[in-house]
C-alpha cells in the first residue's frame, strides 16, 4: 500500500491541530497551512472530508477554524487515512471464495495473502494515534527509526 498525498496531508493537518490544542479555540485553515507547508485550497478539501468522518469540527466566521472532534489518543492514523482515501487494502482483488474468485489456479491462495496484507496495514496504522505522534514530535519518546514498518 502506498499512502496517498491526501492521507499524508490529512495526517499532517491533524497532527498540527493536536500539537496546538492548548488554545482550546479553533485553528484557521490558513494557520494550519502555514505551520505544515500544505497548500491551503487542497487542505480545505481534506479538512471537509475529515469533518465528514467526524474527526474534526469546524466553526465559521471570525475566530473560526477547526478543532479535533475527539481527544488525540482516540484518533488513529488508520482512521485519518481511511477518512480521505477509503478502506485500507493491499489492492482491489476481491475476497477468496466469493463471486467465483477461486475458479482459477492459485487465485484463492493469493487473494488470502492480499487480504492478510491489507489487514496487517490496517492493524499497524491503528496502533498509532495522534497522542503518540505528538509525543514523538515533541521528543518525549523516540521517533520511529527510518525504514521501520
Amino acid at each position: 500500500m502506498k499512502v496517498s498525498t491526501r492521507g499524508d496531508y490529512a495526517s499532517r493537518a491533524l497532527l498540527s491541530l493536536a500539537l496546538h490544542t492548548e488554545g482550546d479555540g479553533p485553528t484557521a485553515v490558513r494557520d494550519i497551512a502555514e505551520r505544515t507547508g500544505l497548500p491551503q485550497p487542497y487542505l480545505e478539501q481534506i479538512l471537509l472530508a475529515l469533518k465528514g468522518a467526524g474527526l474534526v469540527r469546524s466553526k465559521r466566521g471570525v475566530g473560526g477554524g477547526y478543532v479535533l472532534a475527539r481527544p488525540p489518543d482516540e484518533i488513529t492514523l488508520s482512521q485519518i487515512v481511511s477518512a480521505v482515501d477509503g478502506p485500507i487494502v493491499a489492492g482491489d482483488f476481491g475476497l477468496p471464495h466469493e463471486n467465483g474468485a477461486c475458479d482459477h489456479e492459485g487465485q484463492c491462495v493469493l487473494l488470502t495473502v492480499w487480504a492478510d496484507v491489507g489487514e496487517h496495514m490496517r492493524t499497524h496504522l491503528e496502533s498509532f494515534n495522534l497522542a503518540d505522534m505528538v509525543a514523538r514530535a515533541q521528543g518525549k519518546v523516540p521517533a520511529l527509526r527510518q525504514g521501520a514498518g
